[in-house]
């Protein structure tokens, strides 16, 4: 697991990005990337009380009572979904790492996150299967030694990263590129426009999007997919709720060698 922590300077914060599988560290100076340090705000949120209660909270009442999608809804994406080659991106709890069934029994598995506490608790949930993690953004997000990687899971995460979803869709353009040919990314994320929310979600939504913890009042599920569109030749959005389920197959951007 990494030790590294994102760092501050007078200039503005620096970002770490720390590999477990080198023991390397690569640096960006957020203060050129106003979204960056907004998203390092947010993730700073989750905490070890926060996480200890957020499969209760997030899996066992909001999804049901606010966003009207199932948590079984969203097992069975990640189960349909998940290979023996998998990156987690924005791993909360490690709730679906945990609760799902690999292909294999000891899959090959990585741990991509902004926050260090969450990504620790997600690799010790999970340290039965050795995973290799690594503090970063997704918003930036290097290549990992291991890629490619035939799954790469985005569940619960882009509804928090800054911005519209025009340019979260940078996420889809740092990330394709480390599939395999054959390999697909798949996710859910909250929209905040275009849908019809429950009065909980209403209440919810606001309350998060003014704590900086959510950052998709704009989102709409046409945005998503012009984004995907952009980085992929074939994919699908659905909606459930108030979440936009989404799976997508082969890069069509740029591969740097």
């Amino acid at each position: 697991m990494t030790e590294a922590e994102p760092a501050a300077t007078a200039s503005g914060l620096i970002l770490g990005f720390a590999d477990s599988a080198r023991g390397c560290i690569v640096a960006w100076d957020m203060s050129a990337n106003p979204d960056l340090d907004a998203a390092y705000q947010g993730a700073a949120l989750y905490d070890g009380r926060t996480l200890r209660a957020y499969d209760l909270v997030v899996h066992g009442l909001s999804n049901h009572l606010a966003w009207r999608c199932p948590t079984r809804t969203l097992r069975a994406l990640y189960a349909e979904h998940v290979s023996s080659r998998h990156l987690d991106v924005g791993v909360g709890s490690g709730y679906f790492l945990d609760r799902c069934r690999f292909p294999v029994a000891e899959p090959r598995l990585s741990l991509l996150d902004l926050n260090a506490q969450a990504l620790s608790y997600a690799a010790r949930r999970v340290q039965r299967y050795r995973p290799l993690t690594h503090v970063g953004s997704v918003l930036t997000a290097g290549r990992l030694t291991e890629a490619p990687f035939d799954s790469i899971a985005l569940m619960y995460l882009l509804h928090c990263v800054p911005g519209n979803l025009t340019t979260k869709a940078a996420a889809f353009a740092n990330l394709g590129p480390q599939l395999s040919d054959s390999g697909v990314l798949f996710g859910a994320t909250i929209l905040g426009s275009g849908v019809e929310h429950s009065l909980p979600a209403r209440a919810l939504m606001k309350l998060y999007n003014a704590r900086q913890i959510f950052c998709n009042a704009e989102d709409r599920k046409a945005d998503l997919e012009q984004a995907l569109a952009q980085n992929f030749r074939d994919f699908s959005v659905s909606v459930r709720g108030s979440v936009a389920l989404f799976v997508a197959r082969g890069y069509s951007g740029r591969r740097d060698a």
